[in-house]
């Protein structure tokens, strides 16, 4: 029989009923997790998370008193992994994926959860422990998105960036070719699309391998081929012509 090493965690979540579905979910299907405190409110979560420092969190996004940014805030002395659990919102879900976090939407699918535990045991087993907290809270505090920060999973790990420095992004087969204001450019795991539903403006694609940062764009000539600041020349394909023109004005 598979023996596993307990992960220490905790649940916050504001329902009682999404606390006990959890539970049994991880009782059943994720043996390597145990829960050893529970919480359903942020006033509850930040003495109890100081109190048994978990491994690993599941916390819910929206709760009273506050919300899961508040509680990593008020805990960003701890270094714990988190899972979030979180109701359909476009806002919380872009900056999740911006800080490659892992979530689980509701209701919690049974396969997703167990995808999501595994990814965070092997992480924590192997002392591969990259601090997402804390560029999430950053952000959070943060009002210009371009000084916002990313992070880039890349065959090596995880690298940051803030959106800023990235001029254009090719895509690349299962990858995205991301090419930065220093010169270097980043081979990231996600596919182009992941990061044209989760950049913001002034990002926007302009070809179906292409996205680029319009404060960027040098110059632009009428057949189609933008110019950047890298001097890389971008071709403006017909179906995103307008869109370009429009946040070009």
């Amino acid at each position: 029989m598979m023996t596993f090493q307990k992960i220490k965690s905790v649940i916050v979540e504001d329902e009682l009923a999404a606390r006990e579905v959890l539970k049994n979910y991880l009782s059943k299907y994720c043996p390597q997790v145990e829960v050893v405190g529970e919480a359903q409110n942020i006033n509850e979560a930040v003495p109890l998370l100081h109190e048994i420092q978990p491994q690993l969190v599941f916390l819910d996004v929206e709760m009273p008193f506050g919300n899961a940014f508040d509680v990593l805030e008020a805990c960003k002395d701890l270094q714990f992994e988190t899972i979030f659990v979180t109701a359909f919102s476009e806002y919380s879900l872009k900056a999740l994926n911006q800080s490659a976090a892992y979530y689980l939407l509701k209701p919690i699918s049974i396969e997703e959860l167990i995808v999501a535990v595994n990814k965070v045991h092997h992480q924590i087993m192997n002392h591969e422990i990259f601090n997402r907290n804390k560029i999430i809270v950053e952000n959070f505090h943060e009002s210009k998105p371009e000084k916002q920060q990313v992070i880039l999973p890349t065959l090596e790990g995880f690298e940051v960036v803030k959106m800023e420095e990235i001029v254009r992004l090719r895509g690349n087969g299962n990858f995205t070719d991301l090419y930065l204001n220093n010169g270097n450019k980043k081979m990231v795991c996600r596919f182009l699309k992941h990061f044209s539903e989760i950049l913001p403006l002034p990002f926007i694609r302009v070809h179906k391998s292409h996205i680029i940062n319009m404060n960027c764009v040098k110059s632009y000539n009428k057949g189609g081929i933008i110019t950047l600041n890298d001097d890389s020349e971008i071709e403006v394909s017909p179906t995103y012509k307008e869109d370009f023109l429009k946040n070009f004005k």
